[in-house]
């Protein structure tokens, strides 16, 4: 079941579904979109529940920014009231346990039965860059930038951005993003592979509604099953990969034939 209006927006998010397309938003504008684990959980949740009719699922952050990252009252001695504190407070066996659980509002972005897209503008900061990178595809903003922040804060990103960064970008220049902290702006992000597209800021909603119309335009079987292909290509040797292909396309013979 999905969560009610209410739990969603207690954990910083709300959710709109229109037919074939879901779009999660980052709801907690005063705050710069800045993550807690209440959202990491209702996106897990969202990921679990979403109608199977689903086909897209779009990404984005409401006021001036995309996310600021995790919320830094978490790393206070107070906390953020109503969030759990087992990064701090717990024993290692407890963090774990935490990370692994926070790691699966960000991993469900990855299921080959929809494509994911961030729309970004502004900043995209530590969680936020993960966030982003955990989608499939990254409509941004020219005005948006990202950061891995966490090395600065003395952290490590562990939301389950290294793979998709390294992936995307190789691993000196994600190394070099990561060590450095520094900034990656909007144009350098596209010519880095980060970027599916760069616009300008207000044409960023209409880029994102053209990308999603294109990709509800051809079938939804054929399409979730390259998705997946495409994704197993990334793991696989070159014989594994023949044969996922193989099976594939009976799969896709048989249901043309009805």
């Amino acid at each position: 079941m999905l969560p009610t209006t209410e739990e969603l927006a207690a954990a910083r998010l709300s959710l709109t579904i229109d037919g074939p397309v879901a779009t999660i938003t980052l709801d907690a504008p005063e705050r710069r979109n800045a993550q807690v684990p209440s959202m990491w959980h209702r996106l897990r949740d969202l990921g679990a529940a979403l109608p199977e009719e689903i086909r897209v699922v779009v990404l984005k952050g409401a006021g001036d920014c995309f996310s600021a990252g995790l919320d830094l009252g978490m790393l206070s001695p107070e906390g953020v009231e109503g969030e759990e504190r087992a990064l701090l407070l717990g024993s290692d066996e407890e963090r774990l346990a935490a990370i692994d659980s926070y790691q699966q509002g960000f991993t469900w972005l990855r299921d080959p039965r929809f494509i994911s897209i961030a729309q970004v503008h502004g900043f995209a900061i530590g969680a936020g860059f993960q966030l982003a990178l955990a989608c499939d595809l990254r409509v941004v903003a020219a005005d948006a930038w990202f950061c891995m922040k966490e090395p600065a804060l003395g952290l490590v990103p562990d939301l389950t951005g290294t793979k998709p960064l390294v992936e995307l970008v190789g691993y000196s220049r994600a190394l070099e993003i990561c060590a450095t902290a520094r900034r990656v702006p909007a144009p350098e992000a596209a010519e880095l592979g980060l970027a599916t597209a760069v616009v300008p800021r207000a044409e960023l909603d209409a880029t994102t509604a053209d990308l999603v119309a294109a990709l509800l335009a051809n079938d939804a079987g054929a399409v979730r099953e390259t998705t997946a292909l495409l994704q197993s290509a990334l793991v696989e040797d070159l014989d594994t990969q023949r044969e996922l292909e193989r099976t594939a396309q009976a799969r896709r013979f048989r249901a043309l034939q009805g």
